[in-house]
């Protein structure tokens, strides 16, 4: 038997700020969800079951939130399932989502990401001693740091590609209302002289600490024929895993990554993703990931990912626009971060995201990784069901 079709027809997010000390955990994600719902013009009492991702507890100090989240869910008396795959779990908890629907488990789920990262201290959360490791010197930029300098040797890459990204992406933000920055007198020149936090990682070229929430309504062909609105139809998904250290292992394009982008492209039925995918968004904490992740996904040969973002390929009116809400860059509730791009992608074949969206964009692709580059998750979505 094939698989039920899989429909996004419901998103909602949260205004992604630096601390929502309005609301607990449970006020947060019930605001995503309750725009998700209100999109897809559904009830609570339509959902029939909920899937639940965040980063690490400790990012909060809150062990195991999902056990009391059930009630602003309306999940009381449904099945409710917690994934955590790290920085990755936005958009591994939407796949197995997805899978659920597709098996014909469930109709319509609902499914939701979340970070309230002013709960506690993410960087030194991410500084954990780690036996037989090396240590994360401060953050995660310190780890992967020596990751951008590679690139940058392997590839020959000039050290101004990484302020280029930053800075587009960042006027990508904003247009968009619910991005965390919005830094409306930025300048490639700001950007350029700010502080260098991790050589050759500057201040303007990471990602912010951010609270937020985001949801979507994942449904069957059924639901999708009821929606008041579009829906973006996924036509691919995976998600593929590897160790953080192992002899071989190539830290600038690791092969879960290129494993994970082959097996979305195969059951999308993609050849040639730099012609048939009109737009990315791409899970770029710092800024030098946007030309080594355009490398791993195949959207550019090996060391030319950077002459794409410096010749304006990647810019929202370029011919493959990368990250056109501003991306992590701008916005980073971490458990929810990879959720945000996936979330991103329907919205743009869904024709719904206002000031960023991409014209005639009909396959976007939405990507999410997270550990020291080891797991990795991605879905592509079209405007149109995917041929049987």
């Amino acid at each position: 038997m094939s698989k039920e079709p899989v429909a996004v027809v419901g998103v909602g997010q949260t205004k992604h700020v630096a601390a929502r000390r309005d609301v607990s955990i449970a006020g947060l994600v019930r605001e995503a969800a309750q725009r998700a719902l209100e999109d897809a013009e559904l009830t609570w009492a339509d959902i029939e079951a909920v899937v639940i991702g965040k980063a690490p507890d400790f990012f909060e100090g809150v062990m195991m939130p999902e056990l009391y989240l059930a009630d602003a869910l309306g999940a009381v008396g449904k099945p409710m399932m917690r994934v955590h795959t790290a920085g990755s779990v936005g958009g591994s908890t939407a796949l197995v989502a997805a899978s659920l629907v597709a098996a014909r488990v469930h109709g319509t789920v609902l499914t939701l990401a979340f970070e309230k990262q002013s709960e506690s201290n993410a960087m030194w959360g991410l500084s954990l001693p780690i036996p037989f490791q090396q240590p994360l010197l401060a953050g995660a930029g310190g780890f992967f740091a020596p990751h951008v300098r590679a690139y940058m040797r392997r590839s020959g890459a000039p050290d101004t590609v990484g302020s280029l990204v930053a800075y587009k992406n960042r006027r990508n933000a904003l247009k968009n209302p619910y991005a965390h920055l919005h830094e409306h007198d930025i300048t490639l020149e700001k950007v350029q002289a700010s502080p260098m936090l991790w050589d050759p990682i500057r201040y303007s070229e990471t990602c912010p600490s951010s609270d937020g929430a985001v949801a979507m309504v994942l449904t069957d062909r059924a639901g999708a024929a009821r929606a008041p609105r579009s829906a973006a139809w996924m036509h691919g998904g995976a998600m593929r895993s590897e160790p953080t250290l192992f002899a071989g292992k190539d830290s600038v394009s690791p092969r879960a990554g290129r494993d994970c982008a082959a097996d979305v492209y195969r059951q999308a039925g993609i050849t040639d993703p730099r012609r048939e995918i009109d737009a990315v968004e791409m899970y770029v904490p710092f800024s030098w990931y946007e030309p080594m992740w355009l490398e791993n996904l195949g959207f550019a040969a090996e060391g030319e990912g950077w002459k794409l973002t410096e010749s304006g390929v990647t810019e929202l009116d370029g011919d493959l626009p990368v990250d056109m809400s501003g991306g992590v860059l701008s916005t980073n509730p971490i458990g929810a971060s990879g959720m945000i791009r996936f979330a991103e992608a329907a919205l743009q074949v869904r024709g719904q995201a206002g000031e960023h969206q991409v014209e005639g964009a009909r396959r976007v692709l939405g990507h999410a990784y997270g550990g020291g580059s080891q797991f990795f998750s991605m879905w592509l979505v079209g405007a149109e069901p995917p041929s049987s």
